[in-house]
C-alpha cells in the first residue's frame, strides 16, 4: 500500500476540491491510502459524501490552516507543530505516509518541507520541478521558482535531481539533459551556466545523456526529457506558457462562434478540437514536486480543480511507487563519488536556510 498524506486545507477551494479529487484517486489506484489533515466541521461533511474514499483514509484534525496570503516566517511560527499543512509534511518525516500533497500557499510549503525534512546531505537548496507537457510528450523543468539564482554546483544538482524524476516518471534509463540559455553555443550565457554544462560534460554520467544548451522554444518541442534552470527564469518560462496556453483557448473559443460556418465547421472537427484540449490543459500537469528534500512533497496549484489536484496526487503515487528517492540519492552518491572536488568551493549554508 502507498500512502499519501494530505493538507486538505490548503488551496483556495480547501476541502470542497481536495476531497473529491481524492475519492477520484481512490477508485483509480487500488492499493493507495490517504491521511488527512484538516479542520473537522469542514472535512467531515466532504468526506461524508465519499464512502469508498472514507473507508481507505484516516482523519485528524488540525485546528489551524495556513493562509495563501502568510509569509513563509508567519507559517512556521503560527504553523509548525500544529497546522494541516505541518502535519502532513510530519507524516512524511515520521514514515507514516510515503508522500505529502499540498495546494497550499507554496513558501509556506516550501519553508516548513525545508525545516521538517531537511535536504539531502549533498544538495544546497532544493528546487521546484514541473512536468511539461511538449510535441514529444513531457518534460520535467527545473527549477521553476524555489531558488532564486544559482552557482553550476546547484545547476548540477537541479540535473541530478531532475534525471531522477525523469527516469521514475517514464521509465528512461538515462534521459536527455539541457541547461536552458539565451543560445546553443558554448560561448554564450552566464558564467555559471557555462561552468556547469562544463562540468555535465566532462562528468559524463551513467544516469543522463547531456545535450548541451537548450534555448526557450526548445522546452516546448521536448528537445530534452530534462531541462535545468534557476527559479527566475524557470518560474517566468512555466507562468509565460500557462498564459499563452489559455490566450490560445480563448481565441479558438472566440474564433469557434464567431458565424454560423465556423460553428458548423467545429461540429465537424470536434474530435480535433477535443484532443487539442486535451494537449493544453495545464490541469493534466498539474503539481511541482519539491526536490533535495529527505522525503517526497508535491505543490498542486492553488486554485486547482478536482482532476488538477487528482493528477498531483498521482504524480506523488507514481514518484513513491518507482522508488524516486532512491534513484536521486544513487545518483547524487556516483557523481560525488567520481567528482570528489566538485563539493568543493561550495557555499556553506546558512542557519536559516536549514530553518
Amino acid at each position: 500500500m502507498i500512502k499519501i498524506s494530505i493538507d486538505a486545507m490548503g488551496g483556495d477551494h480547501g476541502p470542497s476540491v481536495v476531497i473529491p479529487a481524492l475519492a477520484k484517486v481512490a477508485t483509480r489506484r487500488g492499493d493507495i491510502r490517504f491521511v488527512i489533515y484538516g479542520r473537522e466541521e469542514v472535512v467531515r461533511p466532504e468526506l461524508a459524501k465519499h464512502p469508498k474514499l472514507a473507508a481507505v483514509s484516516e482523519f485528524h484534525h488540525c485546528e489551524v490552516a495556513v493562509r495563501m496570503d502568510d509569509k513563509p516566517s508567519q507559517a512556521l511560527r503560527h504553523g509548525r507543530w500544529k497546522s494541516s499543512m505541518w502535519k502532513a509534511i510530519e507524516a512524511v518525516k515520521s514514515g507514516t505516509s510515503d508522500a505529502c500533497v499540498s495546494a497550499g500557499n507554496t513558501g509556506a510549503l516550501m519553508a516548513m518541507s525545508k525545516f521538517c525534512l531537511r535536504t539531502m546531505a549533498t544538495i544546497d537548496r532544493p528546487a521546484i520541478a514541473a512536468l511539461w507537457p511538449t510535441t514529444r510528450g513531457e518534460s520535467v523543468v527545473l527549477d521553476v521558482g524555489a531558488t532564486i539564482g544559482a552557482d553550476a554546483h546547484q545547476l548540477i544538482d537541479f540535473a541530478i535531481l531532475g534525471t531522477g524524476m525523469a527516469r521514475a516518471l517514464f521509465g528512461i534509463e538515462r534521459p536527455t539533459v539541457g541547461l536552458l540559455n539565451v543560445g546553443v553555443e558554448e560561448i554564450k550565457g552566464q558564467e555559471e551556466v557555462k561552468e556547469a554544462g562544463r562540468m555535465l560534460r566532462e562528468a559524463n554520467m551513467a544516469s543522463m545523456t547531456y545535450q548541451g544548451f537548450v534555448e526557450g522554444d526548445d522546452i516546448g518541442k521536448g528537445a530534452t526529457d530534462v531541462v535545468v534552470t534557476e527559479g527566475f527564469s524557470g518560474n517566468i518560462a512555466l507562468k509565460t506558457a500557462e498564459g499563452t496556453a489559455r490566450q490560445i483557448g480563448g481565441y479558438l473559443r472566440e474564433a469557434m462562434s464567431r458565424t454560423l460556418m465556423a460553428k458548423i465547421g467545429y461540429i465537424f472537427a470536434k474530435g480535433a478540437f477535443d484532443r487539442l484540449r486535451e494537449k493544453m490543459d495545464v490541469r493534466r500537469a498539474n503539481g511541482g514536486v519539491f526536490l533535495g528534500l529527505n522525503g517526497i512533497v508535491v505543490k498542486s496549484h492553488g486554485g486547482a480543480d478536482a482532476d488538477s489536484f487528482a493528477a498531483a496526487v498521482e504524480m506523488a503515487y507514481d514518484m513513491v511507487r518507482n522508488r524516486l528517492l532512491d534513484r536521486i540519492e544513487a545518483d547524487l552518491d556516483l557523481f560525488h563519488a567520481r567528482n570528489p572536488h566538485a563539493a568543493m568551493g561550495r557555499p556553506v549554508a546558512k542557519a536559516e536556510d536549514q530553518e
